[in-house]
């Protein structure tokens, strides 16, 4: 695993319309716009945030992780409208001994169903087996999930099984758990 690509500098990564970036202090009321809906956060570990404040510290904690080499969180933005935060995209639980991360994004609900989350996440995933060199990449998904489930299929990855009462999730309490990974070696890039 190349670490370097990934810490040395924040990667910005660009292609097909969409641009992952660094969330910074102004895109505060697009991602209080996100982190306030209920609905984005049905199927994930995430507790909505109602106040403005607690968001914007947030964005303090996404910079504190990266500089931990804990978690990337991008924004997810459009290349024609490069200020307008349509998502998330996040990579985290680095396991270099096995070569391998775990991936997750949720969209502003006014991103829905426009192929946002499936061409982000394939830009990603190109950018962690081509320059970060990962073997293998998993995404956790609540089995009601079935938007999630078809995102990470369009993008090559595979069903692994299910975990069952496998993960405690704040908000959610013990959840079930689909488990989908994708191997370099199945990467058609």
């Amino acid at each position: 695993m190349n670490m370097e690509a990934l810490f040395a500098e924040f990667p910005r990564l660009e292609s097909g319309g969409l641009i992952l970036k660094r969330i910074e202090e102004r895109h505060l009321d697009e991602l209080f716009d996100i982190y306030s809906n209920d609905r984005v956060f049905d199927y994930c570990g995430i507790i909505p945030k109602h106040n403005k404040t607690t968001v914007k510290s947030m964005i303090g904690h996404f910079d504190r992780d990266y500089n931990k080499r804990t978690r990337v969180k991008w924004g997810i933005f459009a290349s024609d409208e490069p200020e307008s935060l349509l998502g998330i995209m996040e990579a985290f639980d680095w396991n270099q001994k096995v070569n391998m991360v775990t991936v997750g994004y949720f969209l502003a609900e006014s991103s829905w169903g426009r192929g946002v989350a499936t061409n982000a996440l394939g830009l990603l995933v190109r950018f962690l087996f081509e320059e970060a060199n990962v073997n293998r990449i998993q995404a956790e998904v609540m089995p009601g999930n079935e938007s999630s489930k078809r995102v990470l299929l369009k993008n090559g990855f595979v069903r692994e099984g299910l975990l069952r009462q496998a993960s405690f999730w704040s908000g959610k309490g013990v959840v079930d758990l689909e488990v989908y990974g994708l191997l370099r070696g199945e990467f058609e890039g």
